[in-house]
């Protein structure tokens, strides 16, 4: 197939992704199910988002676990993290498949694997669906192919799972407007039942399933959310709340009509948690220094891991964490399940506000970090190249290598890592100091985008 990462693998960090009917095709699908069925071996809950291709994907999927013999369970459209929960707290359930390329654009889907517990495959898992993906597997006898039948309720539990997990109540008596923006996306059909649920009023956009996004990209960047910004202004509502395709993630529009980006409401969150119950926070190497403050504030502690929701869930899970995340709106709370989790995020946010007050308010409290965020073109085949003649140039620089490089300097880092679901190299730059943060962002990305152009020049391809 494809579309390999650069290390030659199918999964990225976030299952398989590709352009459908170009690196994802329907006879990949069908052998990719078949890989997955025969891993799992018995049932398998599958879901899609609202991509106009999840249809084709998903039924390819199913046709392949049900010609290995696997009983399958459709959920229909559902986000990320309510698959999970139906995987997790049925039992009996081998796996689910999430057929979703979250936040790329509508001409990509992916194949997203769930282990038994409800949490992302780790890699290990990976790697044997991998290794049966290459193989001839054979097809059962007639008489012993899978079933397939539709699951009930799932959305309903998923949010009844939130609402045992929140202050409800308080929720309700704060009697909050919100405007929702579910990006056309899988949020459609479970965060306006929640926010009704909790007794929120919510202007809605972008609220109908479409596969193709006209709404706006379904990342939620504060480009893409101008129409929410200004209708959280116009309103005068105490929040905005955006999600991305499959809504296991979520970005915030303050009361005072703020973008709140992903490491702040990581960080206010956390806050929250911990002011209950102290303990251990788990982040990728990719997250603001501010989240370590505020957590050290705290009297708890951070652990940082590789990019990858799986990554930092699994370790999470192996240290008892009380609560993680990423920087990107990934929120994960252990005691209601170990995933990102953009609906209980929403939940956990309003009753941060019942408690802490105003958002803005709230912003106003955190370290002050400034930063900086790229992403180049690259392709996969020149990742490994460009990383290290990072290195190289930068060796007179203290460097981490947990996720691709991290330069750390007296006042601030540079991340520089491969993107694993596109052909992107992702540059991060952080400061206390606006401008330092701007000015090694920018001289990273003119190193790598020199890099990679004299590369693909046709005399200098060899050099890669």
């Amino acid at each position: 197939m494809k579309g390999r990462d650069i290390l030659g693998r199918l999964f990225g960090t976030s299952g398989v992704r590709g352009v459908v009917n170009e690196e994802l095709t329907a006879e990949i699908a069908v052998r990719l199910g078949k890989a997955i069925g025969t891993y799992f071996e018995d049932t398998v809950v599958i879901a899609s988002d609202t991509r106009d291709s999840g249809g084709m994907i998903k039924a390819a999927v199913a046709a392949g676990l049900m010609s290995v013999g696997a009983r399958v369970i459709d959920i229909g459209v559902a986000p990320t993290p309510a698959l999970q929960y139906y995987v997790g707290s049925h039992d009996g359930m081998s796996g689910g498949v999430m057929i979703t390329a979250s936040h790329n654009p509508p001409e990509f889907n992916g194949i997203k694997c769930i282990g038994p517990t409800g949490q992302e495959l780790i890699r290990e898992g990976e790697e044997k669906i991998e290794s049966l993906f290459e193989e001839d597997i054979e097809c059962k006898e007639w008489d012993a192919v899978g079933t397939f039948e539709y699951g009930s309720n799932a959305i309903e539990r998923y949010i009844d799972a939130i609402l045992r997990r929140v202050d409800a109540a308080a929720i309700r008596a704060a009697k909050f407007t919100v405007v929702l923006d579910c990006a056309n996306g899988a949020a459609c059909v479970s965060t306006p039942l929640l926010l009704s649920r909790l007794g929120v009023r919510a202007i809605t956009l972008n609220a109908n399933p479409q596969g193709d996004f006209p709404g706006h990209p379904s990342e939620p960047t504060e480009e893409n959310l101008r129409d929410l910004i200004a209708l959280v202004r116009s309103t005068g509502a105490d929040l905005g709340i955006a999600h991305d395709g499959d809504a296991d993630r979520v970005i915030f529009i303050s009361d005072t009509a703020e973008y709140v980006s992903g490491e702040k409401s990581l960080a206010l969150v956390a806050k929250y948690v911990l002011s209950n119950r102290p303990g251990l926070v788990v982040t990728p190497v990719s997250s603001s220094s501010m989240v370590e403050e505020v957590v050290k504030e705290m009297e708890s502690t951070i652990m940082y891991t590789a990019i990858g929701s799986p990554i930092v869930a699994r370790a999470m899970f192996e240290n008892k964490a009380v609560f993680g995340g990423e920087e990107n709106g990934g929120l994960i709370f252990p005691k209601h399940q170990l995933c990102r989790d953009g609906a209980m995020s929403v939940a956990a946010m309003l009753e941060c506000m019942v408690k802490g007050g105003k958002l803005s308010e709230q912003l106003e409290t955190l370290p002050k970090y400034y930063t900086e965020k790229r992403k180049i073109d690259c392709p996969n085949s020149l990742k490994s190249s460009l990383l290290r003649h990072l290195k190289e140039v930068n060796k007179t620089v203290r460097a981490d290598m947990t996720d691709g490089l991290k330069l750390l300097y007296d006042d601030g880092w540079v991340l520089a890592r491969p993107s694993g679901t596109e052909p992107k190299f992702r540059i991060y730059s952080e400061s206390k100091d606006k401008d330092m943060a701007l000015h090694r962002a920018n001289e990273t990305e003119i190193k790598a985008i020199e890099f990679v152009e004299r590369v693909l020049t046709p005399a200098n391809k060899d050099d890669a």
